[in-house]
């Protein structure tokens, strides 16, 4: 069992649909038929939403991904309409919202991989590929890998695992000219982004993309390169053969699988609330995330 430990009730705004609840965000459509995004302050972890949230997390995600469009803006074009609050709209929802093109979404996470880790290295370390891409041998945990690879994955229910799959997969279930795009158009993407962050001390060790299609273009959507769809590692600190630092909830990992949290991960029961210490924490290593990778200070 997963999922939500509280699901919460979503805010109801005059001349909105709310449409879903996400694990971070709120999505709404309006009038206009556009879509409206809300990036909430709550965080998963082990494929539970926590009933504790990051303040600012939200606001963090959402300015990261504009600065990130901009720097995208030449190679794809991006869903975003416009950061105006709708009418009626909460005030809290300022910094956070997004109101996005309607998209035909395409229903594969975009993964792209510069270094090995995560489920990449577990496959790895039993098959020497990663899905089904052949890599060399005596490469460990941290590696960067001989060039970046792109390596999908099928969408995932909330409190499901995303499932690795091989490209071949991708190009049945969307057609061969729609997996190419994808293909080149994450490697692209992540390129850029690679090189950005480098510049800034920052690895990107993988990220995930989304895409869907407005008519005949295909247009990056949801959020980029944040920390929640990214793996960015201090690149001073960068010692493969070991689990590298990173700039993401894994204080809020490592609290969980620790005695003083008393949760049992393989247990169904919800995990319990952080300590101020740990949100404290996840919280500052989002703001050094934004502030390093922008050069702006968080406000």
């Amino acid at each position: 069992m997963s999922g939500f430990v509280e699901k919460p009730e979503p805010i109801q705004v005059p001349g909105l649909v709310h449409l879903h609840t996400g694990k971070v965000r709120e999505l709404y459509r309006n009038e206009a038929g556009d879509l409206v995004m809300v990036a909430s302050d709550r965080i998963s972890a082990y494929d539970w939403v926590l009933p504790t949230e990051i303040p600012d997390k939200g606001r963090v995600l959402t300015q990261l991904s504009l600065w990130w469009f901009d720097q995208l803006a030449d190679l794809l074009p991006h869903h975003v309409l416009s950061t105006d609050l709708p009418a009626g709209a909460p005030a809290d929802w300022a910094g956070r919202t997004l109101v996005c093109k309607s998209l035909n979404m395409v229903p594969v996470e975009c993964v792209a991989r510069g270094y090995l880790t995560g489920s990449g290295l577990a496959e790895y370390d039993q098959s020497r590929t990663v899905c089904g891409l052949a890599l060399p041998e005596g490469l460990v945990d941290g590696s960067e890998l001989p060039a970046p690879i792109f390596t999908p994955a099928t969408k995932a229910a909330v409190g499901d695992h995303d499932e690795n799959v091989s490209y071949e997969e991708v190009a049945r279930q969307v057609g061969a000219e729609t997996a190419a795009q994808l293909r080149q158009a994450t490697l692209a993407a992540y390129s850029r982004a690679r090189d950005i962050a480098r510049d800034r001390g920052i690895l990107l060790a993988d990220t995930k993309f989304e895409f869907g299609f407005d008519g005949e273009t295909l247009v990056i959507a949801d959020e980029v390169l944040t920390p929640d769809s990214s793996r960015f590692w201090p690149a001073e600190q960068w010692e493969p053969g070991r689990a590298q630092p990173s700039y993401d909830k894994q204080f809020v990992r490592d609290w969980l699988t620790s005695a003083e949290s008393g949760w049992d991960r393989k247990s169904e029961q919800p995990p319990p609330p952080l300590p101020q210490q740990v949100v404290d924490a996840t919280r500052a290593k989002y703001v050094e995330a934004y502030e390093r990778l922008t050069g702006t200070a968080w406000s």
